[in-house]
């Protein structure tokens, strides 16, 4: 079954992609939660006049998305300060949201869904990699620190 998405699905495809997916998936979870729309030939032409329309205005949302990546760049050393307990783990957790506001704070903005932390969520400390993605051609890996907060 093809079907035209209208919203990004994760694993799946981005707002707009053109996807083959079993027939179950699409009639009983992406049709009726609004997420896709059947791949009718009307449907096809629509989204053609859709993306032609919008390749234009595309190109300054992915000059606005570099920018904020290469703020994200120029941040050489960057460390989250965590309370701990013995032998370097923490107390709790650090997640996604943690490291938004973090950079929300460095004036880099970056919604949490959008950061995937390589291992999900820190328990101790030490240094991670998270990989960010400001747009779907804009993606980049960010190291950082997360370090004992102190006492």
């Amino acid at each position: 079954m093809e079907l035209i998405l209208k919203q990004d699905v994760e694993h799946l495809g981005f707002t707009d992609d053109v996807v083959t997916v079993k027939n179950g998936y699409g009639r009983n979870y992406l049709i009726p939660n609004g997420k896709a729309v059947l791949a009718t030939p009307s449907a096809r032409k629509v989204l053609e006049e859709t993306l032609k329309q919008r390749a234009f205005k595309e190109k300054k949302v992915i000059e606005d998305a570099q920018k904020e990546a290469d703020k994200l760049n120029k941040l050489v050393e960057f460390k989250i300060t965590a309370k701990t307990g013995e032998k370097d783990k923490l107390f709790g957790s650090v997640t996604s949201a943690d490291l938004a506001s973090a950079l929300e704070k460095e004036e880099v903005s970056i919604d949490k869904k959008y950061i995937s932390i390589a291992g999900g969520a820190i328990k101790r400390t030490g240094q991670y990699e998270a990989t960010i993605r400001f747009h779907r051609e804009v993606i980049e890996t960010f190291t950082f620190d997360v370090v004992a907060e102190a006492q």
